[in-house]
């Protein structure tokens, strides 16, 4: 019995002592002290990544225009964590700001978890920090990868495992080193999770089974019906709609749970530049 009451408290101690879970690549304390203003700039799409649709610059415009309606959001979610002393969305054009400060990007499999990470180009970054005026830079990224899955019917009897090509969401802080800070996909999670943003492709069960075939065929979702998921609205509890998106919400909120610092570790206000020296003769 005392084993289990000592477990029971073991288990217990992070909550009772109030502590956060760090998701950071460096200690909160050097991340308050660090990062005060925070730079959120508009969500990219890498049109050079894995994005197999057929009508594919059809999708990439449908992307962007997407991503200006959503952006805000994410905006609002990061705010709301009260982990920075000022954020602000960029009046910057995400392509440009990509192809400036982009070194590289490597479709990674870390711990099961399939997506594309992105490296930063040191002069660059540190150029467009100074003259924003940034001690960090948030960039959110839409990309296209292909990886397995199994996806079942809608009846539950099929299903088919075989690769699909997804969109992913990936999101990192980086300083004006190109040091990344933090990240989403983040790997200090407790139990790691990640989902994608959205399957572009489906297995034609129905179609198989009409035409009595044992293959079925993996095709394209059509731009309307791509254009339909992203822009569905949550349901409250009396099933009416709200001005949320379910799929780009669910990314946002997911990514925003891993921003919170302890609130005793909240950021202080910038540093102000001290006074010259004639400036504080001519107050005497």
């Amino acid at each position: 019995m005392r084993r289990l009451v000592l477990l029971f408290g073991l288990l217990l101690l992070p909550l009772v002592g109030g502590c956060a879970h760090n998701y950071y690549n460096l200690p909160q304390d050097a991340v308050a002290e660090k990062v005060k203003v925070l730079g959120v700039v508009p969500i990219i799409v890498d049109t050079d990544s894995d994005i197999r649709h057929p009508q594919r610059e059809e999708l990439i415009t449908l992307l962007t225009n997407v991503n200006r309606s959503f952006e805000r959001d994410l905006l609002r979610l990061v705010k709301n964590t009260n982990s920075f002393y000022t954020v602000t969305l960029l009046d910057a054009d995400p392509k440009a700001v990509f192809a400036n400060t982009l070194f590289r990007r490597e479709r990674r499999d870390d711990a099961a978890i399939q997506y594309n990470k992105y490296f930063w180009k040191e002069d660059a970054l540190a150029d467009f920090m100074r003259k924003n005026s940034l001690d960090a830079t948030m960039f959110v990224v839409v990309s296209g990868i292909t990886r397995p899955d199994k996806i079942s019917s809608s009846n539950l009897l099929d299903s088919l495992t075989t690769d699909y090509n997804f969109l992913v969401m990936t999101a990192q802080i980086v300083d004006a080193k190109a040091t990344i800070l933090w990240e989403y996909p983040n790997f200090r999670q407790r139990t790691l999770s990640y989902s994608p943003l959205m399957n572009l492709q489906y297995p034609d069960f129905d179609e198989a089974k009409a035409n009595m075939s044992p293959r079925v065929q993996v095709k394209f979702k059509t731009l309307e019906g791509i254009r339909r998921s992203l822009e569905k609205r949550r349901l409250d509890l009396l099933r009416r709609e709200t001005p949320e998106v379910e799929l780009y919400m669910s990314q946002f909120e997911d990514m925003t749970s891993m921003l919170e610092i302890d609130k005793d570790r909240k950021p202080a206000p910038p540093a102000q530049p001290a006074p010259k020296k004639d400036e504080q003769e001519t107050k005497k």
